[in-house]
């Protein structure tokens, strides 16, 4: 018997159920779906973290204070003030690093804002006229902070969308002043609404002088961070080690594991945060093939009840001639016809569906969340449901092909 012979009489046995088929094919689909949007929405947040992290700019080496921990008794060290104002001068200085092209200093933390009885809770943001260059934050309307800003401890503020939206509803507070911590502070820039950030969010943020944030609204004498901009990206491997060399020699430290700071660049970010990503998506992936098992099993036990249903049809097609082959390569079709069935559609809803999430995150978030067909999930479960689908249908079909033709025709 020809296999395409055999394909038209499995799905002929599929179509005389084809309310048993559906339920059959339904814990593959729900398998296939769930994998399909795991890998799809995964991507989709690589992309936008991994956009955002390069939006920052390769040529920017980020200084953090403290080490990382090694064990419990290292996690005070990671809230270390070990980045001062010395520090900053030392990196400042082209000598101890000639490839520099530009340093900020930054302080952050929270605090309240008020305006004619309106209050909002702002991310404040404390660094230089840099910030706007470095992470694309130039304001709409009115102006960046510059160097006498910084130099002078001004009282001057620049707001996000939401922030300014939140303390004036109904009016622009450019050229307003608005209280923080006690302080009036003059809203000198509006930044564009830019939506939410897996890094910042910019609309809830308040950027100031670093000097003015230091002084007046944290209190304290250290930084939170450090930027160094490289010349050329040529040179980001030689700006790293010059400025562990001159943390080192300022700290007076000889052994790099006792080192209380640490080094991003973007490379190290990248990998990281795409090395997270990928084994979140996955063990998530993982564990969404569970429901592919599940199905699996579901089609064994309905094709057992399959072929006690159909025992006289087995003992009629052995009587006129079909062979132990043939019944076993019907029942094997069948299942995998079924699972194959299911894998197309999981792929199709999965697809559909990731994609309406990701147009709503994009639309209604205003976050950068891009929809990524992942081929490799598809092939992965069209591969993977056919395997099911062979081998939960094996027992089954061997179970049919053993039947006695006699004994068979005989049953009732």
């Amino acid at each position: 018997m020809s296999l395409k012979h055999s394909i038209k009489i499995a799905s002929g046995g599929l179509k005389t159920n084809k309310t048993r088929s559906s339920l059959t094919i339904l814990g593959i689909v729900i398998g296939v779906t769930a994998i399909i949007m795991v890998v799809s929405l995964g991507q989709g947040a690589e992309n936008l973290i991994l956009g955002q992290i390069q939006g920052i700019g390769a040529k920017t080496i980020g200084i953090v204070p403290g080490r990382t921990p090694k064990g419990p008794t290292d996690v005070i060290a990671t809230l270390s003030a070990s980045l001062k104002q010395r520090d900053l001068d030392l990196l400042s200085r082209k000598e101890n690093l000639p490839h520099q092209d530009g340093i900020m200093p930054i302080v952050f933390g929270n605090e309240t804002a008020s305006y004619e009885g309106e209050t909002y809770a702002l991310n404040i943001f404390g660094g230089t006229e840099m910030m706007a260059e470095i992470y694309d934050a130039f304001p709409s309307e009115g102006r960046n902070l510059n160097e006498d800003d910084v130099r002078g401890y001004a009282d001057v503020v620049i707001l996000g969308a939401k922030a300014a939206k939140e303390l004036s509803p109904n009016q622009s507070l450019l050229g307003e002043r608005i209280k923080i911590k006690g302080r009036n502070f003059l809203v000198i820039g509006l930044l564009p609404e830019k939506g939410g950030s897996s890094l910042f969010n910019f609309d809830e943020i308040a950027m100031l002088p670093y000097t003015t944030a230091q002084s007046y609204i944290f209190g304290i004498k250290h930084f939170n961070r450090i930027v160094v901009r490289a010349d050329n990206e040529a040179n980001i491997d030689k700006t790293v080690e010059d400025i562990k060399t001159t943390l080192r020699d300022a700290h007076n430290i000889t052994d790099p594991s006792k080192d209380d700071f640490g080094i991003e660049t973007q490379a190290d970010a990248l990998e990281t945060v795409g090395t997270i990503l990928n084994t979140l998506t996955l063990f998530l992936a993982l564990v969404a093939a569970i429901s592919l098992v599940v199905g699996g099993i579901g089609i064994m036990n309905i094709m057992l009840v399959s072929v006690t249903e159909r025992t006289r049809e087995i003992g009629l097609r052995k009587a006129l001639g079909a062979t132990k082959k043939n019944i076993l390569t019907q029942f094997l079709l069948e299942a995998t016809i079924l699972t194959g069935i299911g894998g197309l559609i999981g792929i199709a809803l999965g697809s559909l569906l990731s994609f309406l999430i990701a147009f709503i995150i994009s639309t209604f978030y205003g976050m950068a969340w891009s929809f990524t067909f992942p081929w490799s999930a598809a092939f992965l479960g069209i591969a993977v449901s056919a395997t099911v689908g062979l081998i939960f249908g094996i027992y089954p079909a061997k179970k049919a092909a053993a039947k006695s033709p006699i004994e068979a025709l005989r049953y009732e």
